[in-house]
């Protein structure tokens, strides 16, 4: 029998290499061109924090791969040169590398995407002749159905946090709150932890969201998300509110702007006390939400723009998970179906 360490393995995958020591042992052209980048995502893109470190690691784990540097190479060993060389044929190899790794074909579709974006960014600052990514081709990604909550699950949910609120509690207010704007309006974790009391407005019933690439959206919400965000900060709020807690429309117990890592183990908890639901997070409330939009009606381009969704490509992917529910459904009731 496989021992629990080799499962543990096979379950997460190749394991990527510390890349902050990796980037520190990249030569020193190679790190001025790192930090040029990052500003360029961070200050001129307005990708958030999380997106920019992932775009930065594939591009640390390319130029590793271009210099041969690994977490063994003695500084000494490693030419001053920060893109030479850098043209499709290596790029192509490098890919070949992580697939040998045992990387998914999404990783490495995700990974191409990063060193297009990095190339066409260097090129167009005169850093490379010519753009190598341009010519890339990366496997095609597996997409994969995300899993969701019934319209019956979610209202089970919602009511056992109902339940729990009606106590006063405030971390019990603010758990049902953040459940109820989730679900309501499919935002992300980041968007919703970034929100303000000021962006909440309850005569229209929207929320102001600033979203990827500092794209700001209104996004309506229902009634009886309006009553829990007006619970929270009636009763809520005021208990938790710390030093910290600014204009934060949602905090912790310590009485600062709420944490994503709080907010995901909210609701792996609520959609735990839902029998025969999905182990499902945040991003899996933004799932549900757009497939019952979908099924209640909602037109697809209706549902991109509350989303946030940059193209209508990534939203039609709810699309698919209704006609898969809808097959399942036929299979299990259809006489004929089998």
């Amino acid at each position: 029998m496989p021992s629990a360490s080799s499962r543990s393995s096979r379950r997460s995958g190749p394991r990527r290499p510390d890349l902050k020591r990796l980037r520190a042992a990249l030569p020193p052209s190679a790190g001025a061109v790192l930090d040029d980048y990052e500003r360029h995502l961070a200050l001129e893109r307005g990708l958030s924090a999380h997106t920019v470190r992932a775009y930065l690691g594939d591009v640390v784990s390319l130029l590793a791969f271009l210099r041969g540097v690994d977490l063994e190479t003695a500084p000494d060993e490693v030419p001053d040169a920060a893109l030479d060389g850098l043209d499709v044929a290596e790029l192509r190899a490098w890919l070949a590398a992580q697939h040998a790794d045992g990387v998914s074909r999404t990783t490495l579709s995700r990974r191409a995407a990063s060193a297009r974006t990095f190339t066409a960014w260097a090129h167009r600052t005169g850093r490379l002749a010519a753009d190598p990514g341009a010519r890339l081709v990366a496997p095609r990604p597996h997409r994969v159905l995300p899993a969701v909550l019934r319209p019956d699950q979610a209202d089970d949910m919602m009511r056992a946090a109902a339940a729990g609120a009606a106590e006063q509690d405030a971390v019990a207010l603010r758990d049902r709150a953040v459940l109820e704007l989730l679900y309501a309006t499919g935002v992300r974790v980041s968007e919703l932890c970034g929100l303000d009391t000021g962006d909440v407005e309850f005569g229209r019933r929207v929320v102001r969201v600033l979203g990827k690439g500092a794209k700001e959206r209104m996004v309506p919400f229902g009634t009886p998300a309006a009553e829990a965000v007006r619970a929270w900060l009636d009763a809520g709020r005021p208990a938790l509110a710390g030093p910290a807690a600014a204009d934060a429309l949602f905090l912790g117990v310590r009485g600062g702007r709420l944490d994503p890592r709080t907010v995901r183990r909210v609701v792996h908890d609520a959609v735990g006390s839902v029998p025969g639901a999905a182990d499902l997070g945040p991003h899996g409330l933004r799932h549900s939400a757009a497939t019952h939009l979908l099924e209640g009606g909602a037109d697809l381009r209706s549902v991109q723009e509350l989303l946030g969704h940059a193209t209508l490509a990534t939203t039609q992917l709810y699309t698919h998970v209704t006609v898969e529910r809808l097959k399942a459904i036929h299979d299990r009731a259809h006489p004929r179906a089998r």
